[in-house]
């Protein structure tokens, strides 16, 4: 596993194919609260900032709005893929980005479309990242898998593992 410092493009190439992420936020008793959550992104920015539609009204804003701290989950089991993001977030004002990201899935939960009184944009500042990816194949996994059981030692190279500091 090797850290880098600023390198958004992978975790990009990762994350875009990838249709929910589970946002978790901490309540104020400290306990955690998991969402499934569409990233609107089209592409990374370059501030490192994800953007999502929650309801103004609802359980993340109210949560995000005393304590920004979040971390987003994403699993591509098909690509065998997985993110893991640790930012901050807080929710925009920013009709222009609203249009400009809206589509029309999310009228499915905003009826009024970028202008309803009820969009939220919460937008997560990436502040570090870890990925996992593995390019072997469903059976080349199973081999170093099987191997590792027989010799009892862990399997190798199962794929890139890295640290991302975004900040």
């Amino acid at each position: 596993m090797t850290a880098t410092t600023g390198n958004t493009e992978k975790l990009w190439e990762l994350i875009k194919d990838t249709r929910f992420g589970m946002l978790t936020h901490r309540h104020a008793d400290g306990q955690l609260h998991s969402h499934p959550l569409t990233t609107q992104n089209k592409d990374i920015d370059e501030g490192a900032t994800l953007y999502f539609f929650v309801p103004k009204t609802g359980d993340i804003a109210r949560h995000v709005a005393s304590d920004p701290t979040v971390n987003i989950a994403y699993a591509n089991t098909d690509a065998d893929s997985y993110v893991s993001v640790a930012g901050h977030a807080a929710l925009l004002e920013d009709p222009a980005k609203k249009e400009a990201l809206f589509n029309p899935m999310a009228k499915a939960w905003f009826p009024d479309g970028p202008t309803d009184p009820n969009l939220g944009l919460l937008a997560v500042s990436i502040l570090f990242a870890e990925y996992w990816d593995v390019d072997d194949s469903k059976m080349v996994q199973l081999y170093k898998m099987a191997k590792a059981a027989v010799t009892g030692e862990p399997p190798k190279n199962l794929g890139e593992h890295k640290k991302v500091s975004v900040s």
